[in-house]
């Protein structure tokens, strides 16, 4: 067989398989169509007419909540004060209030998903939009009063940050004993698969950024690592422990950068400052250059929190928009194109997940490199 009849052949196999698909497709949406019109009487018809002239179709005039995809993304996305397990199922956190009269502390579970308020010791509080708010007297929020709580709570994403770092302690602890009783001996097990990501921290993003004064820095290079790293994993497990969007959320990723942007000018030395305070121009350039080197202090870490957030919440936006095709078009035959897609991303994003630790820990040797080389 030649190279052009494997080719027609080819051509053949595909028209037959999307002939079948579009004839599916066809005979379902038929189907339905069928079933709407032989159960329907007339009075439903000219009530459906009047909603789909004002509107309101399917899920109304089937009795069902109409599927809202930028709220279903948005609500897992978001950070909660409950971690959803299963159907209506979710794992109460602690609430921390800080009030003008003194701290209070309960259950989020006293809200019911929203539907009660709760007395405290102090306020009557009511849960809105994942947001704790002090009810007045007359049964509205008092906004003033909600302004003046500080909320310290537990959330998910906090709840899943503490998951992760557990789950870092056990694993290095444990290879860490490892190293302990195998002294001058080749790694094993665990001790084996995390040597080699640990010395790739080192010789690929340490010493190459930093030089000679690399080791001084390693424990908070690894840390960023390994802890952007488990915590873009988790994020990739839609159920319980996973799910939770804690690098996705723009105040840890702040806190990481202030941290970079901390350790780097702690550590500069007088030639770093002598570039932002006294830079090799004339001088009378002074005035337009040093503002920009101060914006560059703060633009880096800047660069920093964004580039992470953005990468981390538009991998789950994706995903959950891919999903979301299949209650959109509500019918199962969109599932395997859905599902297929997000597989495919769900691929990409581990990728995404060990890329995002790798370029943050990267940027931060970098800057931290720029800040203590010596001037040659």
């Amino acid at each position: 067989m030649d190279c052009n009849q494997v080719f027609v052949s080819k051509v053949k196999r595909l028209i037959v398989v999307f002939t079948l698909l579009i004839a599916f497709l066809s005979i379902k949406i038929d189907t339905f169509a069928q079933v709407d019109s032989a159960v329907v009487p007339v009075d439903s018809v000219v009530a459906g007419s009047a909603e789909a002239v004002s509107g309101e179709h399917g899920a109304a005039k089937h009795g069902e909540e109409k599927f809202e995809p930028t709220k279903v993304i948005m609500e897992h996305i978001a950070d909660s004060h409950m971690w959803h397990l299963w159907g209506h199922t979710s794992l109460p956190l602690p609430v921390i209030l800080y009030t003008a009269n003194g701290l209070e502390i309960f259950s989020s579970g006293h809200f019911h998903h929203g539907e009660h308020d709760y007395n405290g010791k102090y306020n009557n509080y009511r849960l809105e939009e994942d947001h704790i708010k002090v009810v007045g007297a007359d049964g509205k929020i008092d906004e003033e009063a909600s302004k003046s709580v500080l909320d310290f709570s537990i959330t998910k994403n906090v709840a899943a940050m503490f998951v992760a770092i557990f789950v870092i302690l056990v694993i290095f602890i444990s290879a860490a004993a490892s190293y302990r009783k195998r002294v001058g001996k080749a790694p094993k097990g665990l001790q084996s698969f995390m040597e080699p990501i640990i010395v790739f921290v080192r010789d690929d993003i340490a010493k190459p950024n930093i030089g000679h004064k690399y080791a001084k820095f390693m424990p908070y290079l690894l840390t960023t690592f390994f802890f952007i790293l488990f915590n873009n994993l988790f994020g990739l497990i839609p159920i319980f422990p996973g799910g939770a969007n804690v690098t996705g959320n723009i105040a840890l990723t702040f806190v990481m950068a202030l941290g970079t942007l901390i350790i780097v000018n702690i550590n500069g030395n007088k030639y770093y400052w002598k570039h932002i305070f006294k830079p090799d121009v004339p001088f009378w350039l002074y005035p337009i250059m040093i503002p920009v080197e101060l914006i560059g202090i703060i633009s880096k870490p800047f660069a920093l929190m964004v580039r992470l957030f953005a990468n981390i919440t538009a991998g789950h936006i994706i995903v959950l928009s891919l999903i979301s095709l299949i209650f959109i078009f509500e019918t199962l035959a969109i599932a395997p194109v859905s599902v297929a897609f997000v597989l495919f991303m769900d691929v990409l994003e581990l990728l995404v997940a060990f890329l995002q630790a790798f370029i943050f820990t990267l940027l931060t040797a970098l800057f931290i490199g720029m800040a203590v080389e010596e001037h040659h």
